[in-house]
């Protein structure tokens, strides 16, 4: 079914369900970092556990996303999209009532699971469902209104520490959860692809989520307990177990993780990218936050309130910043983006004591936020123009996997490299040396990715994809295999080989990850007189 148009009730009904969907994810990955240092005070919690809280979110979102369309895809994607609003608010709900650090660690996983079920659930039933003449206007305001959201975090997290607590930070997704379900229930009709079969990898979900779960122990752990068998066999373990994911992904017929979709080179140098700069935007927001608040002396509002602008040009430009990488192709954007937010990261160095914000802190925030305006829009246009547009939503799919596992890496190892110890947080002092020897590592892996963008990212990657799409035709399935086995009746048909697949999702704040896309699936042209495709 794809054929309820955006002017309808029941169109304006799922829009507005699936925007509520997806917010309580979108807050969660901006809410949450507010309120740390309350967390941490409150639960008489260290360093490790705050990063904890952060990273056992991110640890099962980052390994089943992949898994979440799936199921969707089988057994039917409104039920999954309401299977995981209801699960991230019961999970919510948990956290919010945590008596002590190990049970919200563990509800903040189970979020994760929730969230990785109507993340992908939320554009799935646009899609699927929304006429394909409405179809871009609707990812548009699913994307913008998530943008918003997005943007609003910090400052809604800050509020909510400040007033009735931090525990609100969690219960808010409760209410949201009350409405979304119902109106679920109610006005959006099921979808499925009759066409999904075969066995689920959830071995393969679960050894990505094992890899990076026994790495980053390994990488928390560390500076209390040095290179001890505690720290070692974790790190070793979990190296091997990536060796054997990789294995078990090439020899699976249906794979979570199609390996095969790497040999385009141009999206392998994009991922490269992508880790590196997702990677300093995770660190950094997970430290600045903390920052903010314990040295400069902000309260958890005005923290919160602080960080707006980055997302605010973030939601405002990167419309304009998508139309300029179409002009001028993305090498130049991926390289001076990663440039500026580097720079922005070094200025941030000036955020200590007594710091006066409008010359020590909203210059560093303002040229961060330029620099993610010119980087992430052209990347998710890369990374769908790398690929064939069969394969637009899985290679969507796995850039945003990729980056939250590359945030999750770094609120691991950053404190670890700038020497931030367990009690580090608790001293403006102590925090604030290791935060200006943070940002420096930060920067510099901004600048390695902006260097891999230069050396490897093609100029016109946007204009001219046949060549690599062929050579992926011939290391596996012929060009539209996939696309066939996946494709709905009525959702449109694919595009001949070489067409470019355009990102529809305009708007956003791609601060934890880049927007999932599913990329512009429009009917191919008509043919000209001479029996050609207009635009190939």
């Amino acid at each position: 079914m794809a054929g309820v148009r955006l002017s309808v009730p029941a169109g304006r009904w799922l829009v507005f369900t699936t925007v509520l969907g997806s917010a309580m994810a979108l807050l969660d990955s901006t809410v949450v970092n507010v309120a740390l240092p309350r967390i941490g005070l409150d639960l008489g919690a260290d360093l490790p556990v705050l990063q904890w809280t952060v990273n056992a979110y991110m640890l099962t979102l980052a390994g089943l996303i992949l898994l979440g369309g799936a199921l969707g895809d089988r057994f039917g994607r409104r039920r999954v999209f309401v299977t995981g609003v209801v699960w991230f608010s019961l999970a919510s709900l948990v956290c919010g009532l945590a008596p002590n650090a190990g049970v919200l660690i563990a509800a903040r996983a189970l979020q994760g699971i929730g969230g990785a079920l109507l993340t992908p659930g939320s554009l799935a039933l646009i899609q699927s469902v929304i006429h394909h003449d409405d179809r871009a206007r609707a990812i548009g305001l699913w994307s913008g209104f998530g943008g918003i959201g997005a943007a609003i975090g910090p400052f809604l997290g800050g509020w909510l520490v400040d007033g009735p607590g931090w525990r609100w930070v969690f219960f808010i997704n409760v209410p949201l959860a009350a409405v979304c379900v119902p109106v679920a229930l109610r006005h959006v009709p099921e979808t499925s692809n009759p066409r999904a079969h075969g066995r689920f990898d959830v071995l393969g979900a679960l050894l990505g989520a094992a890899t990076l779960g026994l790495i980053t122990y390994a990488l928390i752990a560390a500076p209390q307990k040095g290179a001890s068998p505690a720290v070692v066999v974790p790190a070793v373990a979990g190296l091997a177990l990536g060796v054997i994911f990789v294995l078990v992904e090439r020899r699976r017929r249906e794979p979570m993780l199609p390996l095969s979709i790497f040999s385009s080179h141009q999206f392998s140098a994009v991922n490269a990218v992508t880790l590196c700069v997702y990677a300093a935007f995770g660190g950094f927001f997970f430290l600045a936050v903390l920052d903010l608040q314990v040295v400069v002396g902000y309260s958890a509002l005005a923290a919160g309130t602080a960080l707006l602008p980055t997302t605010t040009l973030m939601l405002l430009l990167s419309a304009r910043s998508g139309e300029l990488g179409k002009r001028i192709g993305p090498r130049i954007p991926l390289t001076v983006g990663p440039l500026l937010c580097a720079a922005g990261m070094l200025l941030m160095t000036r955020a200590g004591v007594g710091a006066v914000y409008w010359r020590d802190i909203l210059p560093a925030l303002l040229v961060l936020g330029m620099g993610m305006v010119v980087v992430v829009a052209p990347l998710t246009a890369t990374v769908l123009a790398s690929v064939e547009v069969a394969r637009a939503g899985l290679a969507s799919g796995v850039n945003n996997a990729a980056a939250r596992a590359a945030g999750l890496i770094a609120v691991a190892a950053l404190p670890l490299l700038a020497g931030m110890g367990p009690e580090a947080y608790r001293s403006a002092d102590a925090f604030g040396d290791t935060f200006r020897r943070a940002m420096p590592i930060c920067a510099g892996v901004l600048v390695l990715g902006a260097i891999l963008a230069w050396r490897t990212v093609r100029s016109d990657a946007l204009e001219q994809v046949g060549e690599e799409v062929g050579a992926q035709a011939a290391a596996g399935a012929p060009a539209g295999a996939e696309a066939a086995a996946r494709a709905e009746p009525g959702e449109g048909a694919v595009r001949p080989e070489g067409l470019v697949c355009h990102p529809e999702c305009a708007y956003h704040c791609g601060v934890a990850a880049p927007p999932l896309d599913p990329g512009d699936l429009s009917a191919p042209p008509p043919l000209d007189p001479d029996g050609r495709r207009s635009g190939t």
